[in-house]
């Protein structure tokens, strides 16, 4: 039997503050290998801080136990933050909901992605250049050239989630976890941006974890679901707050 890449067991995550403690996330299990899973839940369910949790990325403040929270092996609850770093990006990339928030205003695109990539890769200039190139043709941008040197502001809703997407994968992680890529696209778009982040996945053999409150932008039709149902290539988990 193939192990899990991911493999979450019984995680919890708390806030301590001035009225309490809030319990963002209470027990929620699951094991994502190289296929796509869905976490499907309403706004306050604990589906952020979730996918945050995988990558040690929570607030300061936040208390998270799990009987298991362990990616290929490895206890990310255990891991020293220099671990942290190799993993994050490299092995495990997120996906934001809002590239207007997420992408650097005073960088420019192209830049933003050859950065992401030099981090964790001895690559030159002229290398990591040519890869930038390469992802934004492979997230459909026409003109990769002229998009490559935009800043963030001056691109669109749907164009700005795709140059996240190519960031994201240009280092062909093994786990891609998506926070809500599409909330802010208008439906002709999300579609669109969906459909390349499926073929995408699919065609480099990656696991996804997909982060939503809406049951119908996976490609199961199913109007409700308990605690796991599969729908065509997905498995979908929800999430009650």
């Amino acid at each position: 039997m193939v192990e899990p890449l991911l493999q979450v067991d019984d995680l919890n995550i708390s806030f301590h503050g001035g009225r309490g403690v809030t319990r963002a996330v209470r027990g929620i299990s699951f094991a994502i290998g190289r296929e796509k899973v869905g976490i499907v839940g309403e706004s306050g369910s604990g589906k952020s801080q979730t996918g945050r949790a995988v990558l040690r990325l929570t607030p300061k403040g936040a208390e998270i136990t799990a009987k298991t929270l362990a990616f290929d092996g490895i206890d990310l609850l255990a891991a020293t933050e220099p671990q942290m770093r190799k993993i994050r990006g490299k092995r495990i990339s997120m996906i934001l909901q809002d590239p207007k928030f997420s992408l650097n205003p005073l960088m420019r695109v192209g830049q933003q992605i050859v950065e992401a990539y030099r981090v964790h890769t001895r690559a030159g200039k002229a290398e990591a250049r040519d890869r930038a190139m390469a992802m934004l043709e492979a997230v459909h941008i026409r003109n990769p050239a002229r998009v490559f040197e935009l800043l963030p502001h001056e691109v669109s809703g749907g164009m700005g989630q795709r140059i996240m997407i190519a960031m994201m994968l240009i280092l062909e992680p093994d786990l891609i976890i998506a926070d809500e890529p599409t909330s802010a696209l208008d439906v002709t778009v999300r579609r669109q941006v969906l459909t390349i982040l499926d073929d995408l996945v699919s065609r480099r053999g990656a696991g996804l974890m997909f982060i939503s409150h809406d049951l119908t932008l996976s490609p199961s039709s199913a109007t409700g679901c308990s605690s796991c149902m599969r729908g065509g290539s997905w498995r979908i988990f929800r999430r009650a707050s």
